[in-house]
Parts: C-alpha cells; structure tokens; sequence
C-alpha cells in the first residue's frame, strides 16, 4: 500500500479479502480519526466524493467498494451474502490496523455496518446508517414467514434469469447518465455525470458497461431473520444516528419501531431528500453528520 493522498482526489488503494483484491479510496489525513464510508448496493466508492471532500479534513476518511462493485473483484460464482460483506469490512479495519472507527453507511452498506456493530460493539465510536435496516417490519414479518424451500426456489430462478441477462450497454456515458437521473431525478446533470464516470468501464468495442456484478442483486437466501437482527441492534453500544428520507420508499424507524431496539439512538429526518440523501440534499447531510460525529 502506498501513502493516501491529500490532494482533491483520493489514492486507489488495494486489500485482500477471503482471496478477492478490494478496492478503497482513502482520503488522506492519516493522524485523524477514521471514518468508513460504506456505499449501497449496485454503487461504488466515489459515490462519496462531495461527502469526503466536505469531512477529510477532520477524518481519515476511507470509503472501499464492496465486493463485486466498483474497482473491487467479483466473487466467482456470483454468490453474495451478507456475512462476506461483514467479513470484509472486519477485514479492512485489521489490514489498516485502524482500531475503533466512526462509519456512516447508506443502504446495503448501513447494513454491513449494523452487522459489525453489533458484532464487535467496542470497534466503533460513532455509526450513522442511512436506510440500512433492511426491510419494513410488515415486509420483514412476511419473508420469515415464507416456507425456506419457496425462498430457496425463488432465489433458484432469479440466478438463473440473471445468468441469461444481457449486459446492458451504453454508446456513451452521457447516455449512462441519462439512465442514472431516471434512476433518481433528484440528481443534477452534473451529479450524475460524476457518479457514471466512477461508475462504469469502457469495453472493447467502445461501448460502456457498469462496473458492478448483475449478481448483487440477490442475496443468497440463508440470512438473519427479523430477531436475530434486531438482537444485533441491541448490541450496539455506540452513539448511532438513523438517518430517513421523507420522500424515501423505506419506513420512518421513529415511527415503526425500529429505533427502539437500539441502546443509544436518534433518528435524522431530511424532509427533501429521497432513498439517496447524500446526493439530495448534500449540504443538510453534511452539515448533520459533522454535529454527530463531533458530538
């Protein structure tokens, strides 16, 4: 590994992870306290960039891609659960020798994070998760009811359509940008362009891809269920900030109970901001992730 960088941009970094080579932007400012920034799922580390260059100042920040995203390797059989994820994590935190860590992690990742948190409590000092519990409690109670065996089947399938799924291709990456601001129309034409330029590869024929694993998409269907998550979130010993979206397709954790299985917990409302609040409403973001992680 090479020093971080201090300059505008971050220095691409490298781990190894259960024999897959990881991707990680680190920010510099190595003397700081660190603090993880995990992407969601079908994203990638740059994702991050307006958020890193407002906080690495203060923070060591790094921000890695997950597995099977971004720079970072894909799994060979294109099998990704949610205790990999973990692992990895655990495992940048032991490679860099970082100790307790701050980490704020946005849908897929705030999962991870919880996961960890609850796992090892003492590893962190500050978590701020956004949209990462998972699914509604109402949905949530549904899927552990289902039969395992139509859960497994179901998943069966899915791989199987996914295996035969064009990739999907773009002439330009104005073009994949186009598709990114349907995605969410709250993003400005330059957001956008910033994301799809991090975010996908150029092929052979010219043409553009993106750089994540179609396979991402489905969990394998052994997981935790409702309880066993919620018996994690009472582990966690540290400050913990739920960060909500008005105008978001998840559920308000004030208000349909999930808050209150943590020890040290408040809820985070942005009023105009959707799933994605750190590209909605960046500056209100920003400015509530400071107060918290100084706190």
């Amino acid at each position: 590994m090479t020093a971080a960088s201090t300059s505008a941009d971050p220095a691409a970094q490298f781990f190894v992870s259960q024999r897959l080579r990881l991707h990680y932007a680190d920010w510099g400012n190595g003397a700081a306290p660190p603090l993880i920034l995990l992407h969601g799922g079908r994203d990638h580390c740059r994702s991050w960039d307006a958020v890193a260059r407002a906080l690495c100042a203060d923070w060591h920040v790094i921000a890695p891609d997950l597995r099977g995203h971004g720079d970072s390797a894909w799994c060979s059989d294109g099998n990704y659960c949610m205790m990999a994820y973990v692992f990895d994590l655990a495992q940048l935190i032991h490679v860099l020798g970082l100790g307790a860590v701050n980490i704020v992690g946005h849908s897929l990742g705030g999962n991870i994070a919880l996961r960890f948190a609850g796992l090892y409590p003492q590893a962190l000092n500050r978590l701020i998760v956004m949209e990462g519990l998972g699914l509604p409690p109402k949905l949530r109670a549904e899927r552990d009811a289902q039969d395992f065996a139509e859960r497994a089947r179901g998943w069966i399938l899915q791989k199987r359509a996914l295996a035969s799924r064009p990739l999907r291709l773009y002439s330009a990456i104005t073009d994949a940008a186009v598709h990114m601001r349907l995605a969410n129309p709250r993003l400005s034409a330059e957001q956008a362009h910033e994301l799809t330029v991090h975010g996908v590869n150029k092929n052979a024929d010219g043409s553009y891809s993106w750089k994540y694993d179609e396979h991402v998409r489905l969990d394998p269907p052994p997981d935790l269920t409702g309880a066993q998550q919620r018996e994690l979130w009472a582990r966690i010993t540290c400050p913990t900030m739920l960060a909500y979206g008005r105008h978001s397709w998840a559920s308000n954790p004030a208000t349909d109970g999930r808050a209150g299985y943590f020890q040290n917990c408040t809820v985070t409302v942005f009023e105009d901001a959707g799933h994605l609040m750190h590209h909605d409403c960046l500056e209100q973001f920003v400015a509530a992730a400071r107060r918290f992680l100084r706190s």
